[in-house]
């Protein structure tokens, strides 16, 4: 009987649509359940339409928080054991390539999440047939796209390194190490978007349990490349990468093996409309990370000219920056997914209480790194480095004067990323972007004017102040978008 009644009503709704005699969508994938088209897709998801949001984005942005962190040994491992065998110079190498690398590998994290944002909507709305299909056309991107950067970074490694004015001392290293890196985009491509599939459907246990592994992985090839094998930079750099490809080998693993999604040939069909919309999600959120890999190169070519030790030190605090960072970028993740499978949902209540439980969050959590950085921040420099006395003053010195100006303002950019991230999720991605060239142009400011007036702390400073001009643009681009969605 009640089967019956649950039949009615659904033919009911199906035709009910206010746009003539269309059948309403989600009641016809509905139906398709009866072929197991939604019914595998289901399988150890999360859906995040229903529960306390509160809850669900701790729950969700915990399992990522852990993963991240993880993630960050890759660097901090390679970092630490860099400083330590083969010394303060490649250790600047290492710092040298930072923003370059995170220009080059940003750009593919950001893509990857902004096709998942596509995908988080499908679900949210039960389109599993347009999930498949979103996800078989944003697989044959990352093909093209890992080729052509792959290229792209050989070509222009050593002129963006003496664009950077890379010291002499140091160009060697940092060109090995870069041009290794830049030869696996196309793994980096594919564990990422591997990862943001399974994220956009609410599974964050997967992406966990690869990278931890991976990480664990990525230790030991550490020792093994650069202490053992004596590898040097490129040791390191090989590590990182085959790191990464068991990570991105176990997530897909996961998907066959656990039915979350069954690929078939129609799947992979080139339609100009879907990769064109997967592109318009995409290409800002990928640029939006390339502007802020652009600002850091800026100011790394200010840093750069006050010499190898202070370079050393903004590196292993960086370092520490960006372990402590990797709470907000879970948080954002898991807002994108969230507030992606709201909109598919057309329920923009839900939108907004997860965004107050979200601000909530991200202020108490920073709060907690900020206390890390200015009781922990000494020892764990410390960590990094190696070599005469007045060689570690000097460098510890610079490091930790630059973590305790970011500890007080903490709290800002972990509400950028819950901010941003949740413009995203509303499917708006050319606004963050925005936001992004805000950031660059302060960061830029500071670094080339800001160092004149205060001397080498201006740099310090402009981190900051680019995160109070980017939340003041994007908590006003929040409430427009939200405005106008549910206007709609």
């Amino acid at each position: 009987m009640r089967i019956q009644e649950r039949s009615r009503k659904m033919r009911k709704r199906m035709w009910s649509c206010r746009r003539g005699w269309k059948p309403w969508p989600a009641g016809r994938r509905l139906l398709g359940r009866q072929r197991g088209q939604v019914h595998d897709i289901m399988k150890g998801v999360k859906d995040m339409t229903r529960g306390n949001p509160f809850a669900l984005l701790f729950g969700f942005a915990f399992s990522l928080m852990i993963g991240n962190v993880f993630q960050q040994l890759y660097t901090f491992v390679d970092t630490m054991i860099v400083g330590k065998y083969l010394g303060v110079t490649a250790l600047a190498a290492l710092g040298a390539t930072e923003w370059l690398v995170f220009v080059m590998f940003g750009c593919v994290q950001g893509m990857s999440q902004g096709f998942s944002i596509s995908m988080a909507q499908r679900f949210g709305s039960q389109d599993g047939e347009g999930l498949k299909k979103d996800m078989g056309a944003s697989i044959i991107l990352c093909l093209f796209l890992g080729v052509f950067f792959t290229v792209l970074g050989q070509i222009l490694c050593k002129p963006m390194l003496l664009m950077l004015q890379t010291p002499k001392e140091i160009m060697g290293m940092a060109q090995v190490y870069l041009r290794t890196l830049y030869g696996g985009v196309g793994i980096s491509f594919g564990y990422n978007i591997l990862a943001a599939f399974l994220r956009a459907l609410g599974d964050s246990r997967t992406p966990l349990v690869a990278v931890s592994m991976a990480a664990v992985c990525n230790m030991m090839l550490d020792f093994i490349f650069v202490v053992v094998l004596h590898g040097g930079v490129f040791g390191a750099a090989a590590a990182t990468l085959l790191s990464q490809l068991f990570s991105a080998g176990y997530c897909l693993w996961a998907i066959r093996a656990g039915g979350l999604v069954q690929l078939h040939r129609e799947d992979f069909q080139i339609q100009p409309e879907r990769i064109g919309r997967l592109l318009r999600l995409g290409i800002p959120m990928g640029l939006q990370n390339v502007i802020t890999g652009i600002g850091g190169m800026a100011v790394q070519w200010v840093i750069n000219g006050f010499g190898t030790l202070f370079v050393a030190g903004f590196t292993a605090a960086n370092k520490l920056y960006g372990l402590l960072e990797t709470a907000a970028v879970s948080y954002s993740y898991a807002v994108v997914s969230y507030t992606g499978q709201n909109v598919g949902a057309g329920d923009y209540r839900r939108v907004r209480k997860g965004f107050g439980a979200a601000c909530i969050l991200g202020t108490m959590t920073a709060g907690v790194m900020s206390l890390i950085m200015l009781v922990f921040g000494r020892p764990i420099l410390m960590c990094f480095l190696s070599g005469e006395e007045r060689v570690l003053v000097r460098t510890v010195e610079t490091g930790y004067t630059f973590l305790r100006i970011l500890a007080a303002f903490f709290w800002l950019l972990y509400l950028l990323y819950i901010i941003r991230a949740c413009v995203q999720g509303m499917g708006n991605t050319i606004l963050p972007m925005c936001s992004s060239f805000l950031q660059l142009v302060m960061r830029v400011v500071c670094a080339l004017f800001l160092t004149i007036e205060i001397g080498e702390n201006g740099v310090f400073w402009g981190e900051v102040c680019a995160w109070i001009l980017a939340d003041v643009f994007l908590g006003l681009c929040f409430v427009w978008v939200y405005k106008r969605r549910t206007l709609e």
